[in-house]
């Protein structure tokens, strides 16, 4: 089982009661009030998953970790991590307590500042996780904001948001994002590699987006795409390809308004459904899906 990013969610989770006293909800890392035990723990996962993931992940992302001051050692300081980053790309990482309102959400990152929970999961929850964590956060998403094109798409992707928001259209821009920054997939010359952070931090999907038979992997298109549901609560029954990283480019100038129009009517399609004007690299059996019970 995966560990679940939530994300994508935003702050649907975030009450009043969670609310920190800075209005953009961020508070110190406490880098100095980690324990021996929760750096052993992101050592277990650091470890675990930069073993498992060459051949697997992107070029960008595997480059993107080595330029980092990320280390199996210890958990990583957010100020460290934030002066590379803003030599390279001009992101910095905040840190917030958990999820955080979507408005929250969306003005961090049109202005280039990516939050991160500063916690990490405990050792009996290496495999799954409800709340995004400090791992599934800075190794996950981190690695591929040093990539100037995921960092323009990512600042674009919270101005979106804020109109999104306006537009009552957050549903359908979640999705976007579902499918590509968290659960992208990209095609090299070598074959099919993950650039989503939401696979690259689970050490089961990251081989079940790749080498497993079931799930479909279908050509990245915008509409298709906000038109898809996703599955929160297990892994990916499709996963959607860009043929290069160049696209999220495109994607990043692209005017959305015309797509919320269309997207008044239509059909909404489930995760597994594969259409007769997909382009599909690779149709999947659907047997894990099949053998899993629905949840809810």
């Amino acid at each position: 089982m995966q560990a679940t990013p939530q994300k994508v969610k935003h702050g649907l989770a975030a009450g009043p009661a969670a609310a920190p006293q800075r209005a953009d909800w961020t508070i110190p890392q406490g880098w100095e009030h980690y324990t021996p035990q929760e750096h052993a723990v992101w050592k277990t996962l650091y470890e675990r998953q930069t073993k498992l993931l060459p051949g697997l992940a992107c070029d960008d992302f595997v480059e993107g970790m080595r330029q980092l001051p990320m280390s199996a050692d210890e958990i990583p300081n957010f100020e460290q991590l934030s002066e590379t980053l803003m030599r390279r790309t001009g992101w910095q990482i905040v840190a917030v307590a958990g999820l955080v309102p979507d408005d929250v959400f969306f003005e961090h990152l049109a202005n280039r500042r990516f939050p991160a929970g500063n916690f990490i999961r405990g050792a009996h929850e290496l495999d799954y996780l409800e709340e995004p964590d400090v791992f599934h956060d800075v190794f996950g998403h981190v690695p591929m904001l040093m990539h100037p094109v995921m960092a323009d798409f990512i600042q674009a992707y919270g101005q979106g948001g804020l109109r999104a928001q306006q537009l009552g259209k957050l549903t359908q821009l979640a999705r976007v994002y579902w499918y590509t920054v968290e659960f992208g997939l990209v095609q090299q010359k070598e074959g099919l590699r993950i650039y989503g952070a939401g696979i690259a931090s689970s050490f089961s999907e990251s081989t079940f987006s790749i080498q497993s038979d079931s799930p479909n992997r279908i050509a990245f298109d915008l509409e298709r795409v906000m038109r898809t549901n996703y599955r929160i609560d297990d892994f990916q029954e499709s996963y959607f390809v860009l043929d290069d990283l160049q696209d999220l480019l495109a994607l990043a100038q692209t005017d959305f308004a015309p797509y919320y129009e269309r997207l008044n009517h239509g059909p909404t399609y489930q995760p597994g459904d594969v259409l007769p004007t997909d382009r599909v690299p690779y149709r999947g059996t659907g047997s894990y899906h099949r053998a899993r019970p629905r949840r809810g």
